[in-house]
């Protein structure tokens, strides 16, 4: 089993910065991708922020591209979300996920999720 803890959520005014991360724990075979997705309001589908793949590729959400970045510590197994320039639409629970691989299949985690509030 893998366990992945979010932390780095909180309240903070438009303009301003947080930084999340997401550590993970357990029985990695051999990580694919780490990403933060989000939940804008209940009910809502959670719609993709960010992922980083193995060989480090990047992508992201146009809604926050060159405001957030992903980053990756491999020895830590644990990722990163540099949020600047925070906007009141950015307030959402943020949930981490790991892709890990092994034995030839796929496997999905996911974090229990951060809230981040942006005050405008």
């Amino acid at each position: 089993q893998v366990h992945l803890v979010e932390s780095g959520g909180g309240l903070v005014q438009a303009g301003g910065s947080l930084r999340l991360s997401c550590a993970a724990s357990g029985s990695i075979f051999s990580i694919k991708a780490m990403g933060w997705v989000r939940r804008l309001a209940p009910g809502q589908e959670r719609e993709l922020v960010a992922v980083i793949t193995s060989g480090d590729s990047t992508n992201y959400a146009d809604s926050v591209k060159g405001r957030f970045t992903i980053s990756r510590d491999n020895a830590k197994n644990t990722v990163y979300l540099q949020m600047n320039s925070l906007k009141s639409e950015d307030t959402a629970v943020y949930y981490c996920y790991l892709k890990d691989n092994g034995m030839g299949y796929d496997y999905e985690y996911w974090g229990r999720g951060t809230q981040v509030t942006v005050s405008s």
